[in-house]
């Protein structure tokens, strides 16, 4: 029996339901309760239907957790932030005040 199923009656919003959040770096999956919005519904293992969530990390491909390290830069981040770096840096062009 799941954990969640036996908590207290009323406590949680009206949105709180059974979900499946899907490591998309690593593959695995967890069913876990959350208010998240979901768009997509999968089947569990117990052939019945749940909302999905895809998450980019979790203790499945985190490095803390795996005791591997690998880059992963599904969105972009590293060339944002060099991005945002470059344009933060004072131009030699600028002239200051006397």
């Amino acid at each position: 029996m799941l954990w969640f199923l036996d908590m207290k009656k009323e406590i949680h919003p009206e949105s709180y339901r059974t979900v499946i959040f899907e490591d998309v770096t690593s593959g695995k999956r967890f069913l876990i309760g959350s208010t998240i919005a979901t768009e997509k519904n999968d089947t569990w293992d117990d052939g019945k239907e749940y909302p999905v969530f895809q998450v980019e990390i979790s203790s499945a491909s985190h490095p803390f957790y795996t005791g591997t390290a690998k880059t992963i830069d599904t969105a972009g981040r590293v060339e944002k932030f060099k991005a945002r770096a470059a344009a933060a840096k004072p131009s030699k062009a600028k002239k200051t005040k006397k």
